[in-house]
């Protein structure tokens, strides 16, 4: 895919290439729990490496993935739950240790976003995604949301179904897991479900302020249109999209599809941008920043500036911590 315009190009993924392609993002090939610098001020950052670190050399220390395997993990003691839940504000290095356990793990094991994973049984299927997991010893699940019903059944059955079977499961989310969904769908009409899967996790908060920002100058302004392509006409392997245009694009493209629209791209030029004018668009434009975050992809725009890419309604709404999250990885990559 060499086209110049992510509008032109259509990453295709074939079912199998879901599976293998399971594995933390380039950002994240060489961090580990030793890389991870915990803020002195902030005592549970500390506290949550300890956390990751213990709960990696339990899933380690089952062994054999047989059922002799699992019931020698399950009773190492008796208050251990099959799954470590990383909660906490954006930019406190969640996915930095989310990565760090699974490199500490020992394979077979896989690594996705919320949005991959659904994408997986998506294609597969339920019951297949579930044959091809479950011999897994740890499920890494990076940007845990509910944000409908039937992300909501889905998920939870098959966390009850991987468990069962002797997986592992770890997550990052900004949201409590028995808080999950809430302000976004009848969340209380699925309490029951969403209650039973939180109870197999034990939850770690991870407190502080948004790295990405601490002590740095605020994004730069927008370029003008002319600067924007003469930096785009000096940057070989970049692209240069119409932000409307670019839009309309990604709704022909699954979100999990974002990854593969932007590899090989040395950085992403803007041209128009403005507030989105819908939740739908809002929300593809988080998973696509969070894919160039993922590969250290730089952005440069023209209109508008990154930080008001979302409107004070959508900032209200029960979006507001994916759109915050979004906004400091965008503007991380504008600097």
């Amino acid at each position: 895919m060499s086209a110049t315009r992510l509008a032109d190009r259509t990453p295709h993924v074939e079912a199998d290439e879901l599976v293998a392609a399971m594995v933390p993002p380039p950002r994240f090939d060489r961090v580990r729990f030793d890389t991870y610098l915990p803020n002195p001020d902030e005592p549970s950052q500390a506290a949550a490496v300890r956390a990751c670190r213990e709960f990696a050399e339990r899933v380690s220390a089952g062994g054999d993935r047989g059922w002799l395997g699992s019931l020698f993990k399950r009773s190492a003691r008796p208050d251990d739950k099959p799954g470590l839940y990383l909660d906490g504000g954006f930019g406190v290095g969640k996915t930095h240790l989310l990565a760090s356990t699974w490199h500490a793990v020992p394979g077979p094991k896989a690594y996705g976003t919320f949005v991959e994973l659904t994408n997986l049984v998506g294609a597969l299927g339920f019951a297949e995604t579930v044959r091809r997991l479950s011999g897994h010893r740890l499920l890494a699940i990076d940007e845990f949301e509910l944000d409908d019903p039937g992300d909501t059944m889905l998920v939870t059955r098959l966390i009850k179904e991987l468990t069962a079977a002797g997986v592992s499961v770890a997550a990052t989310s900004n949201t409590l897991p028995d808080k999950l969904g809430e302000g976004r769908f009848a969340a209380a009409d699925f309490l029951r479900e969403i209650q039973s899967m939180a109870a197999r996790f034990t939850v770690v908060r991870v407190d502080g302020p948004d790295y990405r920002h601490r002590g740095l100058p605020d994004a730069p302004p927008p370029l003008a249109d002319d600067d924007l392509r003469a930096r785009h006409a000096g940057t070989p392997g970049s692209t240069l999209d119409d932000f409307a245009e670019l839009c309309r694009a990604l709704a022909r493209i699954h979100p999990s599809g974002y990854g593969r629209l932007v590899d090989g791209v040395t950085a992403v030029h803007l041209s128009g941008v403005r507030p989105a004018p819908d939740q739908a668009v809002a929300l593809r434009l988080v998973a696509l920043g969070d894919r160039l975050y993922d590969r250290d992809i730089p952005v440069a725009v023209s209109g508008e500036p990154l930080s008001e890419l979302f409107t004070d309604e959508m900032l209200r709404g029960g979006y507001r911590k994916k759109y915050l999250r979004a906004i400091s990885r965008l503007v991380a990559l504008s600097r």
